[in-house]
C-alpha cells in the first residue's frame, strides 16, 4: 500500500498545469483564491478516483482519450493566455487581475490527461493487487484526493515564499511570461503525446 502513496506522490507533485498555475499565483500573493482552486483540483481527483475505482477503466476508449487530451490542451492554452495577459497588464506588484477559482481547478483537473495517468494505474493495477475494494475504495479515494489537493497547495506556498523575496515589478512580469510559456509547453506536450502520436 505504500507503493500506491509513493506513485501518487511522484505523479501529483511533479510540475504540471495545476502546480505551475498555483506557483504563479503564490508569487503574486493570490493565496485565498488559489486554495479554492486547489480544492477544485482535489475534488476533481476524488470524483475520478471514485468513478474509476467503482466502475473501472473499461469505458475509457481511445476516442474519449483523444477528445479529453484535445480539450485539456486547449484549456491549458487558455489559462496560459490569461497568465500572459496579466504579464502585459501595467499593474502593481501582487495585483490580482485573474484570480483562480474552485471551478477552474475542477475543470482543469477533469480535462488534465495527467490526472488519468495518475489514476488509471492505481485503480486498475494497484488497488486490486492490494485487495482494495468496496468501502476501502472510498477511503483510499478520499486519501489520494487529499494528496492531490496538497500538490498545488504546496506549489502555492512555495510561490508565496518566493514572492516575498522579489520586490521589482519587472521580475513579476518576467515570471508571468515564464509561467505562460511553460503552460504552452505543457499543452503542446499533451497534444503531441496524447493526440499526435496516437493518430500517427
Amino acid at each position: 500500500m505504500v507503493e500506491i502513496l509513493l506513485y501518487a506522490f511522484g505523479v501529483m507533485y511533479t510540475p504540471g498545469p495545476c502546480n505551475l498555475l498555483s506557483l504563479n499565483a503564490g508569487i503574486h500573493g493570490q493565496i485565498r483564491s488559489t486554495l479554492a482552486f486547489s480544492l477544485g483540483v482535489g475534488s476533481a481527483m476524488l470524483v475520478l478516483f471514485l468513478l474509476f475505482g467503482y466502475v473501472g477503466a473499461w469505458f475509457i476508449t481511445a476516442g474519449y482519450e483523444l477528445f479529453l487530451s484535445a480539450a485539456g490542451s486547449l484549456y491549458i492554452l487558455y489559462l496560459a493566455y490569461k497568465v500572459a495577459l496579466s504579464a502585459m497588464a501595467k499593474t502593481e506588484v501582487k495585483a490580482n487581475p485573474n484570480p483562480m477559482s474552485f471551478k477552474e481547478g475542477l475543470i482543469l483537473q477533469l480535462l488534465n490527461p495527467k490526472a488519468f495517468i495518475a489514476i488509471l494505474p492505481i485503480v486498475s493495477v494497484q488497488f486490486p493487487a492490494a485487495e482494495i475494494s468496496g468501502y476501502a475504495i472510498f477511503v483510499w479515494s478520499l486519501l489520494l484526493s487529499t494528496l492531490a489537493f496538497g500538490a498545488p497547495s504546496s506549489y502555492l506556498f512555495m510561490g508565496a515564499r518566493l514572492g516575498k523575496l522579489i520586490h521589482n515589478p519587472r521580475y513579476f512580469c518576467g515570471l508571468n511570461w515564464a509561467m505562460s510559456l511553460l503552460l504552452v509547453y505543457v499543452a503542446l506536450d499533451i497534444a503531441y503525446q496524447h493526440i499526435f502520436l496516437k493518430l500517427a
